[in-house]
């Protein structure tokens, strides 16, 4: 169980931090630095990967039978999807800003 449990704060970590790298990039847009907010939706995007390559791992060893699910699963793979709205919306407010700077 400890196997499983590691693997989902691994992507409970990475999709919170991603998160957070897109509402901070959101906020430097709305500041009128468009780099920095680039910038931060690129970490962001580095950290989602990384929990959604820890998310397929969860997948692999379920379908090999060696993990049973839990509620601990059910959150990380909600935190994942939430983190990926998060960047798409984050995308969009930064496209938002952009324009009314122009």
């Amino acid at each position: 169980m400890e196997e499983l449990e590691m693997c989902c704060c691994r992507v409970i970590s990475a999709v919170g931090t991603a998160r957070s790298c897109y509402v901070e990039a959101i906020h430097k847009a709305k500041e009128g630095d468009y780099a920095g907010a680039e910038q931060l939706i690129e970490e962001g995007q580095n950290c989602f990967i990384e929990g959604h390559d820890a998310h397929l791992q969860l997948f692999e060893k379920q379908g090999e039978g060696e993990l049973p699910f839990n509620m601990l699963v059910l959150h990380a793979e909600d935190q994942l999807m939430s983190a990926e709205a998060f960047g798409i919306l984050a995308r969009e407010f930064i496209s938002v800003y952009q324009n009314i700077g122009k």
